[in-house]
């Protein structure tokens, strides 16, 4: 499975701005000194994602530079591609005009909003329910600036427009994984909100995923004041880094295929709840089997994919894998030599501290072996041994 694409709505006037966005599409407003896009595209790369469409409209010329500068885009190596409506054509018209453009599988995403959700957990619900869309719902606690939703048993029931007055409620999160086959529903101008969701809600094919994490709609001038402080820290969080053979799967000694790959009990599920707590999930594994000949880095790089792909549908992701090809052993001269980044030593874990914004004290390793621990001391962060039962069951008691 896992959902390849993703589509950014860019084109809105952003009037409740006034002149902040008088000359400026809203999602290239700065928000705490680089374009509030970027960091949308900082969150989507990190779940994987790596073909984005921008929905342009207003100023369009403005995102199609962005597309060709962005940071965030350089960092992962995404390819952006830019849409743009001949005419307004409101959200529905936009994905509409963009047709030739778009994936069996995408999610469609507001240019202007925050939301932390598991993305590949949406794409996973809507594939799994066969359904036409997957909406991230989120309570909020005055519904009146958004469409209010009702929902029961995983189904959007009912998805309303202008909405006033009713107090707390679920609204869309800004975030929907569609299936191609929504493109036959749309129109050529319109806004989803009014003429494609509630179409959806009616006829049982819009699935509805509630999210509990942090919102931001930076649409309305204190949201807007208060993304300057509040995005940029979205991006510092803790980890919860896995030992791979023995704590993810099986260790049946130097694993460097998929057909002796198996995952351990609740690996799956373990990788889903670091997910959805809003902590970094990354690996760290001595590949000592390189070194001696078993296999070859792009072996071993094989299976990581496999994983990401397995954990893709199972809902979960794992943000980066960091292996040590090295060993003092090793019968190939390339890698036979000790190294800093095999655990004991910690280099693997702080190349990734390096890399990411990782909050230290919010951070845990979870190893087999004493050097595991030990590379996680040298690192400054805390450890824990497994040795068997439900990995989630493990995770939970840490979350």
């Amino acid at each position: 499975m896992g959902t390849a694409q993703i589509a950014i709505l860019c084109g809105g006037l952003g009037t409740r701005l006034g002149d902040l966005t008088a000359a400026t599409p809203k999602p290239l407003l700065p928000v705490g000194g680089m374009p509030f896009l970027d960091h949308l595209l900082l969150e989507l790369g990190r779940f994987g994602y790596r073909e984005i469409v921008l929905l342009a409209c207003f100023e369009a010329e403005q995102v199609a530079h962005f597309a060709r500068h962005s940071v965030a885009a350089a960092r992962f190596g995404m390819t952006l591609k830019v849409s743009v409506e001949p005419d307004r054509a409101g959200t529905g018209g936009a994905l509409w005009h963009a047709r030739d453009l778009l994936a069996d599988e995408f999610i469609v995403l507001n240019g202007d909003t925050w939301l932390d959700v598991n993305f590949h957990r949406l794409a996973a619900l809507r594939c799994d329910g066969d359904t036409l869309a997957a909406m991230a719902l989120r309570r909020v606690d005055d519904p009146a600036r958004y469409s209010l939703v009702t929902f029961a048993q995983g189904m959007v029931t009912c998805f309303e427009c202008g909405v006033a007055d009713q107090g707390a409620g679920y609204i869309n999160g800004g975030v929907v994984a569609c299936s191609r086959e929504l493109l036959t529903h749309l129109p050529q101008t319109g806004a989803l909100e009014q003429l494609v969701w509630p179409q959806l809600a009616r006829s049982g094919q819009l699935a509805g995923l509630a999210v509990h994490g942090f919102f931001l709609d930076i649409g309305v001038p204190h949201s807007f004041a208060e993304a300057q402080r509040t995005i940029p820290a979205r991006h510092r969080r803790g980890a919860v880094f896995f030992d791979r053979d023995g704590v993810l799967n099986v260790d049946h000694g130097h694993v460097g295929s998929r057909d002796r790959f198996e995952w351990m009990p609740g690996a799956r599920e373990a990788v889903r709840l670091v997910n959805e707590a809003g902590l970094y999930a990354f690996v760290v594994t001595n590949q000592a089997g390189v070194a001696k000949g078993f296999y070859t880095e792009d072996d071993v790089l094989a299976l990581h994919a496999f994983m990401q792909d397995d954990l893709n549908r199972a809902g979960a992701h794992i943000d980066a894998f960091r292996y040590s090809p090295y060993h003092v052993d090793g019968v190939v001269p390339a890698y036979a030599r000790a190294s800093d980044c095999r655990k004991p030593g910690p280099g693997m874990l702080t190349s990734l501290m390096g890399e990411w914004l990782v909050d230290g004290e919010r951070s845990v390793l979870i190893g087999d072996n004493d050097s595991d621990l030990a590379a996680a001391a040298a690192a400054g962060i805390a450890a824990i041994k497994y040795s068997n039962g439900a990995l989630d069951d493990l995770v939970r008691t840490l979350l």
